[in-house]
């Protein structure tokens, strides 16, 4: 799912202008069209997830000083792009100082907003990435740090919510790097247990013969090359956590024992005589099948039910592919800031053929291709040349976004419809000769049957005309017909005009690029 953009404004033109530039950029746009609309979508009862707002400065309810105050004083870090017809430097300097990340004067040209927004989202997507890298090492990472906007995993997160409020042993399964250990810290992170130990173990790379002692501890001398005294991972995580990760490959022998330490809730190291008493948390994760390995004499049925108390199952990535483009952006803003590159984003239709690819390593594989994408960029984008591996998979498959086209009328073209059938500003612009203007404009003013034409209907005809003639540039058709803006956009209302007016100004604006 794509990063949404709130853009908030009085003007229905310059809305509806704004909001198509935002879905052209690949952006998901919600419009507002006052300062108190926008904070019932940032801060009501059912707020909406935003990541950047454009914000109009000058409104007639809350203007736009008003909404950044309010979100300040929320604890709402959204960056917002102030947009407005006064450049003042006044505006400016207030604009910033109340929390602005960017200002752009209206009418904004697409390049511009386009950058503006990119740097907005990427300064964002850094300091949120900073700030995750500090958790993660500080071991305090919570649910709120998993990245994800697919629908398969607000139950996850939902479960895994539950399961943190206490110290229900809980079995993360899922395959290989989906993120287990992850959402196993994230679980440890949310709970009471947070300023405790969180000790993970893989189980799959420990030798045999030391499970037992890495497990629960040694004695010094208690067997060959025990030269000193060692703290097993059940004591090290003591009043924590402890992480078992790929539980399903322990030996049956290690099982037993393991099965044991958690009936008792104590380990005895390895040649000593006594019993230690521990209080750990235990959270499991397997990519494993258990309920057939222990129908197969695998895995011990007493151990998977005393494990698998609190089930939780991570999709894989193909099945949650609305998460690939956010964690894409992640890895890119966190990755290309270690290796010490300005990358400002990746292409258009990388991202749909990112998004397409199955990845049968998760989110570990798409991490490292990332990685190795950065490396290999030699400009400020990625692009599908630094995937060799997702091209020559025939499994990936581009989405196809055909743009729309605008319609180019032809030299010859004129109108041809009867007097008393209206034209759409739109119809009226494509039988526009280019460079002219309408060929031979008239105004009818009785209908077929010879009835003069209601006065509503041919205001709404010299609107229509005067929109088009003036390629939809508000202000010139407001000055040409002698009233003020204000006036011409109640009327637009009024005559159910404000669609087609919008979208001759957004194809003006998109054909002259």
């Amino acid at each position: 799912m794509s990063e949404v953009v709130l853009i908030v404004d009085d003007d229905p033109v310059q809305r509806r202008l704004i909001e198509a530039m935002a879905q052209r950029f690949g952006y998901r746009a919600l419009t507002a069209d006052g300062g108190d609309a926008a904070l019932s979508l940032l801060l009501g009862d059912q707020a909406t997830r935003v990541d950047c707002v454009v914000l109009d400065l000058v409104m007639p309810d809350l203007d736009g000083l008003g909404v950044l105050a309010r979100m300040r004083q929320a604890g709402l870090d959204t960056p917002v792009i102030v947009q407005t017809a006064h450049g003042g430097i006044d505006n400016v300097v207030s604009a910033m100082r109340a929390g602005a990340a960017d200002f752009v004067v209206k009418p904004a040209s697409p390049e511009r907003l386009e950058v503006s927004l990119r740097n907005a989202l990427a300064t964002r997507a850094l300091a949120s990435e900073l700030q995750r890298v500090k958790r993660s090492r500080d071991g305090t990472l919570t649910l709120s740090d998993v990245i994800s906007r697919s629908p398969a995993m607000k139950p996850v997160l939902g479960a895994a919510e539950k399961s943190a409020a206490s110290t229900i042993p809980v079995l993360i399964e899922g395959e290989s790097g989906v993120g287990k250990e992850l959402m196993a810290r994230a679980i440890h992170g949310s709970g009471e247990r947070r300023a405790r130990p969180f000790v993970a173990v893989n189980c799959g790379a420990m030798p045999e013969n030391l499970v037992e002692s890495i497990l629960f501890g040694h004695e010094k001398g208690a067997f060959t090359g025990a030269t000193e005294k060692h703290t097993g991972k059940f004591i090290e995580a003591d009043s924590g956590t402890l992480f078992l990760d790929e539980v399903g490959e322990l030996p049956m022998a290690a099982q037993v024992k393991l099965l044991r330490a958690l009936q008792e809730g104590e380990v005895e190291p390895v040649g000593s005589r006594k019993t230690v008493k521990v209080d750990v948390r235990i959270v499991s994760a397997t990519n494993r099948d258990l309920i057939a390995d222990v129908k197969a004499g695998r895995f011990r049925e007493d151990l998977f039910y005393r494990l698998c108390v609190f089930p939780i199952t991570i999709p894989p990535l193909r099945k949650r592919p609305e998460d690939i483009p956010e964690l894409v952006r992640h890895f890119l803003t966190r990755i290309a800031a270690e290796q010490g590159k300005r990358l400002r984003a990746l292409d258009g239709s990388a991202m749909a053929q990112l998004a397409a690819f199955r990845w049968p390593g998760n989110v570990r594989q798409l991490e490292n291709a990332i990685f190795r994408a950065v490396v290999l960029a030699d400009g400020d984008s990625v692009g599908m040349n630094e995937f060799p591996q997702v091209t020559a998979d025939p499994a990936a498959q581009p989405i196809d976004h055909q743009p729309e086209q605008l319609i180019e009328a032809s030299p010859d073209m004129a109108p041809d419809m009867p007097a008393d059938v209206p034209l759409s500003i739109s119809d009226r612009m494509a039988r526009l000769k280019p460079g002219l203007t309408m060929v031979a404009p008239s105004l009818p003013l009785t209908d077929s049957h010879n009835d003069v034409r209601p006065l509503e209907d041919i205001e709404r005809d010299a609107i229509r005309f005067a929109i088009a003639h003036y390629r939809g540039q508000m202000s010139e058709v407001a000055r040409k017909l002698k009233i003020g803006r204000s006036t011409l956009y109640r009327k637009l209302e009024g005559l159910g005009l404000e669609e087609e007016a919008a979208e001759v100004a957004v194809n003006e604006t998109m054909a002259a690029e």
